[in-house]
């Protein structure tokens, strides 16, 4: 449990810990307003909805610094990677599913780094891991039951922003993905189960001498691994601003650091 007092008192504790840290600086005010919202508070205020649709790593950076200094103080226990596993593995069993969710953990500790994210790798990989937890049990219900679930166990309101927003587009949540980190998410989850697939028919089976045309191949044949959206997958390249080029040959760099 990422709070070590009960889920409210934890969303307490966040909001007093921008308040009081950060009362006099605009920038801060601007990120405390996205918090309000972010906790579902109601808000009437145009430039708390500009702060929302224009957020920035900037931002972003500030979020993580406050969450730093109650991390050191002890009001905050972040989620470990052996707490991640252990609610992965209590809903989901099929080894498909726990192949593809440590796929993606791995990739996005990758893009953590390549990114200059390398402080906050150890939280991208988690995000990765638990991003499609509810998949397996409430398949109809996919992004929606995650948030349910990670509210439940508490779990940082960056890591179920995160996990929601990889469904947008193709589940009814309405949050699109807006930070970096989780367009990352977005744009790799499609596209590491067609580049596994493609792996898959070569000799070797493997990611290692995998090159992007092959991949680009497949992405042009809609019958292959027709469960891989390819329109996610370029939606999210143009979400970062790379070409698909780009984020296929990133990706398959990714994948052969984490390949089992």
């Amino acid at each position: 449990m990422p709070f070590k007092d009960d889920n409210a008192a934890g969303h307490i504790i966040d909001l007093l810990y921008v308040v009081i840290s950060f009362a006099f600086n605009y920038k801060a005010v601007k990120c405390w307003r996205l918090l309000l919202r972010s906790h579902r508070i109601k808000i009437c205020n145009k430039s708390a909805d500009c702060c929302i649709l224009s957020l920035t790593n900037h931002y972003y950076g500030i979020i993580v610094m406050y969450r730093e200094i109650a991390r050191k103080r002890g009001d905050i226990m972040e989620t470990t990677r052996a707490q991640a596993w252990e609610l992965l593995t209590l809903y989901n069993k099929e080894p498909f599913h726990l192949k593809h969710a440590k796929t993606v953990e791995g990739v996005m500790r990758w893009f953590a780094d390549e990114l200059g994210y390398g402080e906050e790798a150890d939280f991208w990989a988690i995000a990765g891991l638990l991003h499609d937890l509810d998949f397996e049990m409430y398949p109809e219900l996919h992004c929606i039951k995650t948030e349910e679930i990670m509210r439940e166990h508490g779990l940082d309101e960056r890591l179920i922003r995160a996990a929601v927003s990889h469904g947008y587009g193709m589940t009814p949540v309405e949050h699109e993905p807006e930070h970096e980190m989780e367009k990352v998410l977005y744009a790799v989850d499609e596209l590491t189960g067609l580049i596994g697939a493609t792996a898959l028919m070569r000799p070797s089976k493997s990611v290692q001498d995998m090159e992007v045309k092959s991949v680009k191949k497949k992405f042009k044949t809609q019958g292959f691994a027709a469960g891989c959206s390819r329109d996610a997958i370029a939606r999210g390249a143009e979400m970062l601003g790379w070409d698909l080029s780009e984020l296929m040959e990133k990706t398959i760099l990714a994948m052969r650091t984490c390949e089992e």
